[in-house]
């Protein structure tokens, strides 16, 4: 809080004047932006490592940890550590899992077992992100939870805008199919 008026500060801002000052070799600074950051890093992570996010989570904070001195623009650092966040949620997701494709007859036995309330979403959603492979879950995540355009998270995944286009269209309709049973 900045204290005007009861508004938020930008998050931007202040992990800005962090990074500045991290950038500078100030631990507690450092300590502090991871802090800041990591909730949205595990947000990231969850639905793309699925199995391993919290071990994507510790990639992507070291990799933050890292790289944040040669952040050239401080105000870009939360686009910068989602760049960072998603491919090492990728390589960590790629790593550790055997990828397989989405059975639409195991969702639709799970949704039998879970129970209809609050959490049902989320547990048939992670479930089937789950079986899906990475490059999907990747650009999906990009897409429908960050909110970009193809080009820009063709930037972040360091792909052609195409391809995001392909793999988005494969990874809706499979979703789609998995999630109709």
């Amino acid at each position: 809080m900045d204290g005007s008026g009861g508004e938020d500060q930008p998050p931007w801002d202040a992990a800005a004047a962090l990074v500045r000052a991290a950038r500078t070799g100030d631990v507690l600074a450092m300590d502090e932006l991871l802090t800041l950051v990591r909730p949205y890093v595990t947000r990231l992570c969850r639905p793309i490592a699925v199995s391993d996010s919290e071990d994507a989570v510790q990639e992507a904070l070291v990799a933050i940890f890292l790289g944040v001195r040669g952040l050239r623009d401080p105000q870009a650092f939360y686009g910068w550590a989602r760049t960072v966040t998603v491919r090492e949620a990728v390589r960590v997701a790629r790593r550790t899992a055997v990828e397989r494709a989405v059975d639409p007859d195991d969702v639709a036995r799970l949704r039998g077992l879970v129970p209809r309330g609050d959490g049902e979403l989320s547990v048939e959603v992670r479930d089937v992100l789950a079986r899906m492979p990475v490059d999907h879950r990747a650009v999906l995540v990009l897409r429908e939870l960050e909110g970009l355009d193809e080009r820009s998270a063709a930037e972040v995944l360091g792909i052609a805008t195409g391809t995001v286009k392909s793999r988005l269209h494969r990874a809706r309709s499979a979703f789609r199919k998995a999630w109709q049973r």
